[in-house]
């Protein structure tokens, strides 16, 4: 099957259908989102589909499997059919996944690993034999395996900035219910929080208070349940799976924290040269852009602009007009600023709450 992208010699197993919950909000959102359990062999992957992620998403990529076993490689390809010196089909797209958490107990294991920023690949991708792949590739053939990936929007684009708290346990239980806990993290405002649990028993679980279930999967070896969460203010969240086991059973717990991207001044047309007390012309305009460039039509707040470097030759130079304005559309318009003394290299520094400030080139007030 070439969306799977599965390995060609592994059997398909029979799967609990996954069952998918949708994150809504601004911030970070679910862009993307597939699973596949059921899969053997040295090769584990799935495709994104019908659609690619956007470029510059987060891809969060958890994989299970049955049986001791270590992951060697994770990586991502596309799912054409061109033969590959690396042993597994597609075309490499380069993106770099970071194992950020795992936990192993009894027969059963889990790892999750993260990538920032992806890029190399269409988007939207024009047919299946261009989607996205993410495959792991163990030490050992896999006899019973799966992944869950989802494809985040609006995570930093810095991994080590991105990424945030993490743990991981694990243990065991046979009474109703049993307690899985990868330890308290801490969330910042519009941060993600998103949990993991699995465990060797088909049976069901309650989610981490003020978690929504994002994704179930299952098949006759084990059970995973991912849950998310996107804080609307800092604080610390304890996520607790509580499973229903009816006999001795083994459980698995990680939870991890991606913070949002940062909005960022952007100087889309800079101050011009001018005579002292004229306007300056054309209007000096800003613009909020996230991490990539990518302007940010939601934001709406004020941004106020002031000197920076004053390079006023006989007397420092003063900035009139209307200097703090609301952006409209993500954009801050000073339509009346002036300087009332002559000189060279005079900069202008604007700031607004939630983003980081800018500083203009330099320019000259006066006839030279």
């Amino acid at each position: 099957m070439l969306a799977a992208c599965r390995d060609s010699v592994s059997p398909l197993r029979p799967s609990g259908t996954p069952r998918f919950a949708v994150a809504a909000g601004s911030g970070i959102t679910l862009d993307q989102m597939v699973g596949e359990l059921g899969e053997s062999g040295h090769h584990i992957a799935k495709a994104f589909g019908p659609t690619n992620p956007h470029l510059g998403d987060a891809i969060v990529a958890t994989f299970f499997w049955s049986g001791p076993n270590t992951i060697t490689t994770v990586a991502d390809h596309l799912c054409d059919t061109i033969p590959q010196p690396s042993g597994y089909p597609g075309t490499p797209v380069g993106n770099t996944y970071t194992l950020v958490e795992s936990a192993s107990a009894g027969s059963i294991s889990m790892a999750t690993y993260v990538a920032t920023n992806v890029q190399n690949f269409p988007d939207p991708n024009p047919d299946q034999t261009t989607a996205l792949c993410v495959h792991a590739i163990f030490a050992q053939p896999v006899v019973d395996g799966g992944l869950l990936l989802s494809a985040w929007s609006g995570v930093n684009a810095v991994t080590a900035t991105a990424l945030g708290a993490h743990g991981s346990a694990s243990g065991s239980g046979s009474a109703t219910p049993t307690v899985a806990d990868p330890g308290t993290i801490a969330v910042g405002a519009g941060s993600l929080a998103l949990g993991v649990s699995m465990s060797n028993a088909l049976v069901g679980a309650d989610p981490p208070g003020e978690f929504s279930i994002l994704a179930v999967q299952s098949d006759q070896y084990f059970i995973d349940e991912t849950n998310y969460l996107v804080a609307s203010s800092a604080h610390t969240v304890d996520p607790k799976w509580g499973w229903y086991f009816t006999q001795p059973s083994t459980w698995l717990a990680s939870a991890l924290v991606l913070n949002p991207a940062q909005n960022h001044l952007a100087f889309s047309v800079q101050p011009q040269r001018t005579l002292p007390f004229e306007t300056i012309t054309p209007p000096v305009q800003v613009r909020v852009v996230d991490d990539q460039g990518t302007p940010i039509p939601s934001f709406t707040g004020p941004v106020t602009i002031a000197i920076g470097h004053n390079g006023g030759m006989l007397l420092p130079g003063t900035l009139s007009g209307t200097k703090t304005v609301t952006a409209v559309n993500g954009i801050a318009t000073f339509a009346d600023l002036s300087i009332d003394q002559p000189g060279n290299g005079y900069t202008l520094v604007v700031t607004a709450a939630g983003a980081t400030s800018a500083e203009s080139a330099p320019f000259n007030i006066g006839a030279f």
